[in-house]
C-alpha cells in the first residue's frame, strides 16, 4: 500500500498545539501498512489493512449516503461490510476528515477544521503509542516504556463494539456488574448512529444473551449450561457451536468467545437495525451473506409473549394458553392460606419448556432442589439443569414457552386441588373404585380374547405384507426423493419391481440349503447371515434378523428404501427382501471377502493386508461416505459405521453394509438429536453418546476411529484394559511424541512409507476430535487423503476419556455381556466381542 504518512506546513490550530503537540513537526518516518503511530495521520482517502488482508479502517459513507465516518470492514469481500464505527454519532459531512493519535494515546477523529468529534478515551497511560489493526478486526492501542511496560494494550475496539460480534472478541460477564449491554444497532440499514436496539448478557443466576428495545426487553437466549443456552431449541451442543465461557478471573470477570469450526469460513453476529440477533456466513460462490441463524425467530420467541403464567407454542392455533393452575387465575395454594401446611402443595411437571426469566441460583443437588422450595412458600417453580444447577423462582413465571423438543422441565408449585388428587375420598372409596376397574376391563378382554385369537395370524401376514408396500408407497409421496414401484406384492416365487424384488421365503430357504449351518457366513448384533445362491447361478447373502434384535420393521422399511436407491461402488447393493410370518430377511450381493474386521482384528489374516491395501480401503471408505453425505438424493447420516459393517468384495473394494439404523436428512438439515441412542460402543461420537446430537460430524468420528483401527489392526476398545487408555489416546501419545508411525501394525510395519502412515494418522486424530466443530466434513477427509501435499491443521488433544462413555451408557464390560442387552437409559448398544 505505500506509506500513508505526508508531510503538512500551515498554521496550527490552538486544538492542536494543547492535544497534538507531537503533529507541530510533521516529519513522519514510514510505517507499517497495518500500524499507525503517535502523531501521525491518517487522512480520508487513506486507509489501513491488517497484515492478511482481512481488514481495513479509513473513513466511508454508507450506502446512499454522503457523511463520512471511520470504520473497519472486510477488505476481501465486494458488498460493503463494515463491522465498527468510530463517530457514529458524529458524522463528517466533508472529505477532509483526520485521524491521529495524540500525545495522551487517545485515538482521535477530527474534522477539515481540526475539531474534535470523536475520542477512544483511553485510560491506561503509558508512552510511545501506537495503533494496530489485526488480522481478526480489532484495532488495538499498544504503549511501550518502562511504566507500566512493554506492549502494553491501552485501548481496543473489540472492547467497545458497535453492532458487529466478530470471532475473537470477548463478551464481558460479571455478576457485580448486573445487566451488560455490549452492542448497540444501527439507526437504519444506512445510518450507523446509535439505534433503538442493544444486545449484551444479563448473568443472573447463569448467564443469557438479552435484546433489548430501549429498556424493554425483547428477547433472550435462555441460560447458558456450559454447553448451550437452553433457551435456544436449534441450538446443538458446543460440539457445533464455538461459545465459551471462561472462568471467573480476580475481578469476577467473565468472558464469553467464539471460535469458528472451520477457520476458512468467515463468520460474524450482528444486531440488526430492526432488532434482529443474526449469525452470518460469507459465501464466495453467491457473493452474499447467508444467514444461518436469527433470533427472534418466530412470535414466540418474542419476550413474554403470552404474559404472566402464560406459556406460548407456536405450534398451536391460539398459541398462547395459561400453565395448569392459572386458569382463570392462580388457585391460592396451601402455604398461603395456612403457613403450617407448607407441603401440602404440590408441583406441576411441564417439559421441554424455555424456562422463565429471572431464576435464582439455589446451591441444592437435584432432591435438594425440590425438598427446599417445597419448604419456601414465595418458592413458585424449580427446575435443575445439568451444567447450571439448582434454579428457583420466587416471582411470577415470565416468558415461558412450549418447545416440541431439546427444551428443559420445570417444575410449578400449585395447590394440590388443581393437580388433580383427590384427598375427600377415604382409602376403602378408592379401593372400591380400582376393583371396580380392573374387573370391567378384564370383562372386555374376555370379551375379545377369542376374537384376537381368530385374528391374530391373518392380520400378521396382512401387516407384514402389506406394510413394506405402504411405507413405500408414502416414501415415494415424501420429501424423502425416494421413489420406485407403488404395486408390489408378496406372492409368487421372485416378483420384480423397478428398485427392488420381494422374494418368497421357500426360494430363499431353498437358496441357503434350509439355513443350514454349512451356509452360515457370520451373527452380526441383528442376526445370522447365510450365503446362498439362486436358480440362476447368482451368490447372494441373506442376512436374517433374529425376533430379539431390536430391529423392527421400521429399521427394516429404512434399510430396503435406502439401499434400493443407493448406487455407488462402495457401498454394498441390496437385491431385495423376504418377509414370512414374524421373519423378516434381507439380501445382498454376496461379498466373498466377507467384513474387513475378519481381516484386520485376525493375526492369522491380517498380513494379507498390506498397506497399500489398506491405504485403498481407507479411501473406499471415504468416498462412499461422502456420497451419503453429500452426492446421494437425500443426504444420510449412517450412525453404525464400524469395521464389521464393511464388506470385501473380489478384488478387496470396501463396500459399506447395514443401513438400519441411518436416518434421512433434508438438504437444509445439518443436524438432529435423538431420545433412543443406537451404534456401536467405541465407535460413537461424544455429542451422540452423551446427549443424542447426530450430524454428518457423528460419522466423521465413527470413520476417523475405523482408519486408526485399520491402520494399527486393534479395536479402539481394545485398549482399555492394557494400556489403560482407548486407541484414540495412545494415537495422540505417539503423535504428540513424534512417532506416529509405531502405530502401525507390526506384522506390516516393514513395508510401509512412513510418510503415509503419519499423515493417516494425523487425518485419523482430526476426525476423532472431542469437539464435532473441530471435525473436517468428509470432502475435506477425501481430499487430503488423496492429495498428500495439502498441509493439515493440527488436531486437538482428546480430553474424553472411555470412563466418562461407562459411566453414560451403564454397561460393565468386563462382563460377558449379551450384544443384544437393553440399557437402562433407553440407549441401544452393540458391545463388541471377540468370536
Amino acid at each position: 500500500m505505500g506509506n500513508l504518512c505526508h508531510c503538512k506546513n500551515k498554521p496550527i490550530s490552538s486544538f492542536f498545539l494543547i492535544f497534538v503537540p507531537s503533529i507541530l513537526f510533521f516529519a513522519f518516518c514510514s510505517y507499517g501498512a497495518n500500524t499507525i503511530i503517535q502523531g501521525q495521520v491518517l487522512r480520508d482517502g487513506q486507509t489501513l489493512v491488517s497484515a492478511d488482508g482481512s481488514f481495513e479502517l479509513g473513513f466511508f459513507s454508507p450506502l446512499n449516503s454522503s457523511l463520512r465516518y471511520v470504520g473497519i470492514w472486510y477488505s476481501n469481500i465486494s458488498v460493503q461490510s463494515v463491522v465498527w464505527v468510530a463517530n457514529r454519532n458524529a458524522p463528517i459531512s466533508h472529505r477532509n476528515g483526520l485521524l491521529t493519535i495524540g500525545n495522551n494515546g487517545d485515538l482521535m477523529v477530527l474534522d477539515g477544521k481540526e475539531s474534535l468529534l470523536w475520542s477512544s478515551n483511553t485510560t491506561i497511560p503509558s508512552t510511545n503509542y501506537t495503533a494496530v489493526l489485526h488480522d481478526d478486526g480489532n484495532l488495538e492501542i499498544r504503549g511501550s516504556g518502562s511504566f507500566p511496560g512493554p506492549n502494553l494494550t491501552c485501548w481496543q475496539s473489540f472492547d467497545h463494539p458497535t453492532d458487529t460480534y466478530l470471532p475473537g472478541m470477548r463478551v464481558l460477564v460479571n455478576q457485580r456488574l448486573g445487566e451488560t449491554p455490549f452492542f448497540t444497532s444501527w439507526k437504519s440499514n444506512n445510518d450507523p448512529s446509535t439505534g433503538s436496539y442493544s444486545m449484551g448478557v444479563d448473568p443472573r443466576a447463569a448467564p443469557q444473551i438479552v435484546i433489548w428495545e430501549g429498556e424493554r426487553r425483547l428477547w433472550r437466549s435462555g441460560h447458558w449450561n456450559g454447553l448451550i443456552f437452553i433457551g435456544v431449541p436449534s441450538m446443538a451442543a458446543f460440539y457445533y457451536y464455538g461459545f465459551k465461557l471462561s472462568n471467573a478471573d480476580s475481578l469476577g470477570n467473565m468472558y464469553f468467545t467464539y471460535a469458528p469450526f472451520n477457520n476458512s469460513h468467515t463468520f460474524k453476529f450482528r444486531i440488526t437495525w430492526d432488532g434482529y440477533e443474526k449469525s452470518f456466513r460469507w459465501d464466495e460462490g453467491s457473493n452474499k451473506w447467508d444467514v444461518l441463524q436469527w433470533e427472534p425467530a418466530n412470535d414466540c420467541d418474542l419476550y413474554n409473549m403470552c404474559g404472566v403464567h402464560g406459556f406460548c407454542n407456536i405450534e398451536r392455533n391460539p398459541i398462547c394458553d395459561c400453565l395448569q393452575g392459572f386458569e382463570p387465575k392462580k388457585s391460592q395454594l396451601q402455604c398461603e392460606r395456612n403457613s403450617s401446611l407448607i407441603g401440602e402443595d404440590g408441583f406441576l411437571k411441564v417439559e421441554n419448556v424455555k424456562l422463565p426469566d429471572f431464576a435464582d441460583l439455589v446451591g441444592f443437588d437435584k432432591q435438594g432442589c425440590e425438598n427446599q422450595c417445597m419448604k419456601n412458600c414465595s418458592c413458585r417453580a424449580y427446575a435443575y439443569v445439568d451444567g447450571i444447577g439448582c434454579m428457583a423462582w420466587a416471582d411470577e413465571l415470565i416468558d415461558v414457552q412450549q418447545f416440541s423438543q431439546n427444551g428443559n422441565t420445570l417444575f410449578i408449585r400449585i395447590a394440590s386441588s388443581n393437580l388433580g388428587k383427590s384427598r375427600n375420598l377415604s382409602g376403602l372409596q378408592i379401593a372400591a373404585i380400582v376393583i371396580g376397574g380392573v374387573t370391567l376391563l378384564c370383562i372386555l378382554l374376555f370379551c375379545f380374547w377369542q376374537f384376537r385369537g381368530n385374528m391374530k395370524v391373518l392380520q400378521e401376514k396382512r401387516e407384514n405384507n402389506e406394510g413394506l408396500t405402504i411405507s413405500l408407497r408414502k416414501s415415494r409421496e415424501s420429501s424423502m426423493e425416494i421413489s420406485g414401484s407403488t404395486e408390489i406384492v408378496g406372492k409368487g416365487n421372485l416378483v420384480n419391481a423397478p428398485d427392488l424384488s420381494i422374494f418368497s421365503y421357500d426360494l430363499v430357504a431353498s437358496a441357503t440349503n434350509f439355513f443350514s449351518e454349512e451356509n452360515k457366513l457370520g451373527q452380526g448384533g441383528f442376526g445370522p447371515v447365510y450365503k446362498g445362491m439362486l436358480s440362476g447361478g447368482q451368490e447372494i447373502a441373506v442376512k436374517k434378523l433374529s425376533r430379539k434384535s431390536g430391529q423392527g420393521m421400521e429399521e427394516f422399511k429404512t434399510e430396503i428404501m435406502l439401499m434400493a436407491k443407493l448406487q455407488h461402488r462402495n457401498l454394498v447393493r441390496i437385491l431385495g427382501c423376504c418377509m414370512h410370518g414374524e421373519e423378516k430377511m434381507l439380501l445382498y450381493e454376496y461379498m466373498p471377502n466377507k467384513s474387513l474386521d475378519r481381516f484386520i482384528f485376525d493375526p492369522s489374516k491380517r498380513e494379507e493386508l498390506d498397506w497399500r491395501m489398506r491405504l485403498t480401503i481407507i479411501e473406499g471408505i471415504a468416498r462412499g461416505l461422502l456420497y451419503l453425505h453429500r452426492d446421494a438424493r437425500c443426504r444420510i447420516i449412517h450412525r453404525d459405521l464400524k469395521a464389521s459393517n464393511i464388506l470385501l468384495d473380489q478384488e478387496m473394494n470396501p463396500k459399506i453394509s447395514d443401513f438400519g439404523m441411518a436416518k434421512i436428512f433434508g438438504r437444509d438439515q445439518d443436524q438432529a438429536n435423538t431420545n433412543r441412542v443406537v451404534g456401536t460402543y467405541g465407535y460413537m461420537s461424544p455429542e451422540y453418546a452423551m446427549d443424542g446430537f447426530f450430524s454428518e460430524k457423528s460419522d466423521v468420528y465413527s470413520f476417523g476411529v475405523l482408519l486408526l483401527e485399520v491402520i494399527s489392526g486393534r479395536r479402539n476398545t481394545s485398549f482399555r484394559f492394557s494400556e489403560h487408555m482407548s486407541l484414540i489416546e495412545y494415537a495422540w501419545k505417539l503423535w504428540s511424541e513424534g512417532r506416529a508411525p509405531e502405530l502401525l501394525d507390526s506384522s506390516i510395519a516393514t513395508s510401509s512409507p512412513s510418510n503415509e502412515v503419519l499423515r493417516c494418522v494425523h487425518i485419523g486424530l482430526l476426525c476423532v476430535q472431542d469437539s464435532a466443530i473441530y471435525r473436517p466434513i468428509m470432502s475435506q477427509v477425501v481430499l487430503w487423503l488423496e492429495s498428500g501435499g495439502i498441509p493439515l491443521p493440527i488436531p486437538k488433544e482428546p480430553t474424553l476419556r472411555y470412563s466418562s462413555f461407562n459411566s453414560f451408557i451403564d454397561i460393565d464390560c468386563k462382563k460377558g455381556v449379551d450384544e443384544n442387552i437393553a440399557s437402562s437409559n433407553n440407549v441401544t448398544i452393540t458391545m463388541m466381542v471377540g468370536r
